[in-house]
C-alpha cells in the first residue's frame, strides 16, 4: 500500500498548502485503512481563504447571465464526464457501494441542471 498523500487547502483555483501544521488521518469505511492524510486550517488560512472568496464574489455577481450559465454548463459537462471517477472517489471516501455512489452523482447532476434552468 503506498504512503498516505498530505491533502492540501485549494485557494482561487490552486493547490495551497497553507500555515496551519496540523493534519489528520482519513479512514477508508469499509477497511479502516488510512488511505490520506489531510492538512488542517489555522485560523489564519481560514481568515485568507473568506477574503479570497469575498473578492471572487464581487467578481461574480457583476458578470453577466450568459458568463454563469456558461461557467454551470461547464461544470456540468466536467461532472458528467468524469462521473465514474466521481463515482469511485465516494465509494473510497464515504463506504457506499458504486451503485448508490453512481446515484449520487446522478442526482447532483440533476441539481446542477436545475440550477442552469434557474
Amino acid at each position: 500500500m503506498a504512503e498516505p498523500t498530505v491533502l492540501p487547502h485549494w485557494l482561487d483555483g490552486a493547490r495551497w498548502s497553507g500555515t496551519g501544521t496540523r493534519t489528520s488521518p482519513v479512514f477508508n469505511p469499509a477497511t479502516g485503512a488510512v488511505t490520506d492524510t489531510v492538512a488542517l486550517a489555522s485560523t489564519a488560512d481560514v481568515d485568507t481563504v473568506v477574503a479570497s472568496s469575498r473578492a471572487a464574489f464581487t467578481e461574480w455577481r457583476r458578470s453577466s447571465l450568459t458568463t454563469r450559465v456558461n461557467v454551470l454548463f461547464a461544470f456540468r459537462e466536467l461532472v458528467h464526464a468524469h462521473r465514474d471517477d466521481l463515482a469511485h472517489l465516494i465509494t473510497a471516501q464515504h463506504g457506499k457501494v458504486l451503485a448508490d455512489a453512481r446515484g449520487e452523482v446522478g442526482r447532483g447532476l440533476e441539481v446542477v441542471e436545475f440550477a442552469c434552468g434557474i
